[in-house]
């Protein structure tokens, strides 16, 4: 069977569970932590997948890399997880819950990439305009890239601004060996 189906069904089902229980956004936060622990350290995937190591140290390290304070509903679905042996695909069912807790929630992810840190005042005038724009929320990212030397990059969706120093060198540079 194919991993996104079965990974696409489970989150369904967690996030349908977790909707009439009105934990959704505990388990949100439990599930970005999950899908973060896996990118942090790339050796949780290797030893979940261990079929050597013992079911119950397998749910004690799911529920650290869950975070101190998982929802008990995050606890049972790992625990239906390791029951029907799905363990190895559970990356990739936090990230398709976290896909549709998004969809459901109408939320967008946006970045921000300037060349120096912004003041929080000049990130939530952006979050902003971005929210207007998209009559959604936004989970806004900051990120500091000195070498785009100045101005920023908004991203959103689908969407991307580039107003940086750098973009514009390289658009007179391109006008100037044409």
């Amino acid at each position: 069977m194919d991993i996104g189906v079965v990974s696409v069904r489970y989150a369904r089902a967690l996030l349908k569970s977790a909707t009439e229980q009105k934990l959704e956004d505990a388990v949100y936060k439990d599930m970005l932590t999950l899908a973060n622990s896996y990118v942090r350290v790339p050796q949780l995937r290797v030893t979940i997948d261990n079929p050597m190591l013992a079911k119950d140290s397998k749910k004690s390290l799911l529920l650290t890399a869950c975070g101190e304070q998982s929802s008990p509903l995050t606890g049972r679905f790992i625990e239906l997880v390791l029951s029907e042996d799905r363990e190895t695909i559970l990356q990739f069912m936090a990230n398709s819950y976290i896909t549709l807790y998004r969809q459901q929630k109408n939320i967008i992810r946006g970045r921000l990439i300037t060349a120096t840190a912004v003041s929080p005042e000049t990130e939530q005038k952006m979050r902003q305009m971005v929210e207007s724009r998209t009559k959604g929320t936004v989970e806004f990212e900051t990120e500091v890239k000195p070498e785009i030397i100045g101005g920023f990059v908004l991203e959103y969706d689908t969407y991307r601004m580039d107003a940086s120093v750098k973009n514009r060198l390289q658009t007179i540079l391109q006008k100037l060996n044409k």
